[in-house]
C-alpha cells in the first residue's frame, strides 16, 4: 500500500512539473529538473535480469564458438 501511495505521489509531482513547464510562463529550473528526472527514471531498465536468468538466454561464448566454426569451414 505504501509503495502504491509513493508511486501516485511521484506521478502527481511529475505531472505538476510537466504541466507547469507547458502552461506557466514563469516555470523554472525546479520544474525542469523534476520533469527530466521523472523521464529519466521512466527509461531506467528496472525489469532487466542477469543474462544467465533470462528466458532463452544464450550460453556464454556461443557466438564466439559459432564464428570460429564458420571460419574454419570457410578455410577448408
Amino acid at each position: 500500500m505504501c509503495r502504491c501511495a509513493a508511486a501516485v505521489a511521484f506521478t502527481a509531482l511529475w505531472w505538476w512539473a510537466a504541466a507547469r513547464l507547458l502552461l506557466a510562463p514563469n516555470a523554472g529550473a525546479l520544474e525542469g529538473a523534476v520533469a527530466a528526472g521523472g523521464w529519466g527514471l521512466s527509461v531506467l531498465p528496472v525489469h532487466c535480469l542477469p543474462k544467465a536468468r533470462a528466458d532463452g538466454a544464450l550460453a556464454a561464448g556461443r557466438w564466439r564458438r559459432a564464428w570460429r566454426a564458420g571460419r574454419s569451414r570457410d578455410a577448408e
